[in-house]
């Protein structure tokens, strides 16, 4: 399982290719770049990580130049406030018209005591 994923010079899939946490310094994932404060920003694809699983496609994960990577861009106060509003409207229920205070599930369509108007339920 190993050999399949080992590929650094790309002659097989085209990316030089490393088994799951074989990647080399220098290399990140976006998570990982976005937990140091970083982004791709525009770069292309360096290398890919990859992962054999047992009768399925394998996993895979593509992997960034640390040292060409951007920092984040700040949050503007425009973009902010659409968030908020985006996050109200999550927890908004369409039917009695009130902020439920978690996200409304999506199996529910509505909030809890809606859902289940019977049932007492301890806020």
């Amino acid at each position: 399982m190993f050999g399949k994923c080992f590929d650094p010079t790309g002659a097989r899939h085209g990316l030089p290719t490393y088994p799951w946490r074989y990647a080399p310094d220098g290399l990140a994932t976006k998570r990982q770049l976005r937990s140091r404060g970083l982004r791709p920003g525009g770069q292309p694809i360096a290398a890919q990580i990859m992962r054999s699983r047992y009768r399925r496609s394998p996993l895979v994960a593509y992997l960034y130049r640390v040292d060409r990577a951007k920092p984040v861009r700040p949050m503007t106060p425009g973009k902010h406030a659409a968030l908020a509003k985006a996050m109200l409207a999550r927890r908004t229920c369409p039917v009695c018209r009130t902020d439920a205070g978690y996200v409304i599930p999506g199996s529910l369509g509505m909030c809890v005591p809606c859902a289940y108007p019977d049932e007492k339920h301890v806020a």
